[in-house]
């Protein structure tokens, strides 16, 4: 499996609950809908929460101030990913994604990457 990590930042004239509420709803909808023309097999939003004791933690790092949330997309592999993003229809359905996502999302702060999970531990498996 492979993944695409995005960070999402909304777009500067929303409110944080709008562009939840946008991101959530409609576009989750949306990108279901285009699923199987993009190749993908799972797709998970992180919607940023609000907490004094993170926001302090980072601050003592010196770290940049966080998007407004992540969206992960899987597909079965890089070859997998290619050849749906290749066809017409894959195509179609990006540029959709596309325009839905300028109504919402700010752009010119956005990137993306893919990735390979590796788990190093998981407490919450029973067998760790």
């Amino acid at each position: 499996m492979i993944k695409m990590v995005v960070e999402v930042w909304r777009r500067p004239d929303m409110s944080f609950e709008d562009f939840t509420q946008r991101w959530l709803g409609a576009h989750g909808a949306l990108v279901k809908q285009h699923a199987r023309a993009m190749g993908f097999v799972r797709y998970v939003q992180s919607h940023k929460q609000a907490s004094t004791a993170i926001e302090a933690f980072a601050d003592g790092r010196g770290w940049k101030a966080p998007p407004d949330g992540l969206t992960e997309v899987w597909w079965e592999s890089v070859e997998a990913m290619n050849a749906a993003l290749s066809t017409p229809e894959g195509q179609r359905a990006s540029a959709a994604l596309e325009a839905d996502e300028i109504q919402f999302c700010d752009g010119r702060r956005m990137s993306a990457f893919l990735a390979v999970e590796e788990t190093i531990f998981d407490f919450t498996d029973a067998e760790n």
